[in-house]
């Protein structure tokens, strides 16, 4: 069996509070055969999302002037061929239909990076946790400011959900989107959360 996020593979990510149908392990190795990635651009409510994948797995979803996006030439060409089912969910997701995503990602990155990207996954949609919190969830409790570097160094932003870190205090503190883009998708999410809950009690 290949490990979970490996190329062709769905990792689900548990955005929902609810446990996702396979609970992610990790990400692959960052050693990977090299192939060409291809990209491509889509709208969304907190402006255009670059999309980047790597042998039909996502690698990247990066907005507008983010702090840590690689150079454009380093997404390949346009191609939307691999990335039908990453637009879809996207769009229930920004619609308010979907809190739990489902695709096959490998997110390059060192495996301390990759331990803190798969803890993300498990911060329930509408909730938030401190980077404090987050370093004790993979066994690191005295190691908060490198899980923030890890944190937002994140390289699929939305649906590996950084955004749902803050301070120990409930600040924003920091995103590499800006912090007016982690305010708008906290806000939603919790909108969307709460809605959800009330219609359950009724």
């Amino acid at each position: 069996m290949r490990p979970l996020g490996a190329p062709g593979v769905r990792t689900p990510c548990n955005t929902c509070g609810r446990p996702a149908t396979t609970r992610s392990t990790g990400f692959p190795p960052e050693e990977r055969i090299s192939v060409q990635s291809v990209k491509t651009v889509i709208d969304s409510p907190v402006g255009p999302l670059t999309l980047v994948a790597v042998d039909g797995a996502l690698t990247g979803l990066y907005m507008e002037d983010q702090r840590h996006r690689p150079p454009e030439e380093n997404f390949g060409e346009p191609d939307t061929t691999p990335f039908g089912p990453v637009i879809e969910q996207l769009g229930e997701y920004f619609a308010g239909q979907r809190s739990e995503f489902d695709l096959a990602m490998a997110p390059a990155g060192t495996p301390f990076q990759r331990a803190v990207w798969a803890a993300l996954c498990e911060i329930p949609y509408g909730e938030t946790i401190s980077y404090g919190e987050l370093a004790e969830r993979i066994g690191k409790p005295s190691a908060s400011r490198a899980v923030g570097l890890a944190n937002g160094k994140n390289p699929i932003g939305i649906i590996v959900p950084c955004h749902r870190v803050v301070g120990s205090n409930g600040s924003l503190t920091g995103y590499g989107g800006g912090l007016g883009r982690k305010q708008h998708l906290l806000d939603f999410e919790r909108r969307n959360s709460a809605g959800a809950q009330a219609a359950f009690d009724f």
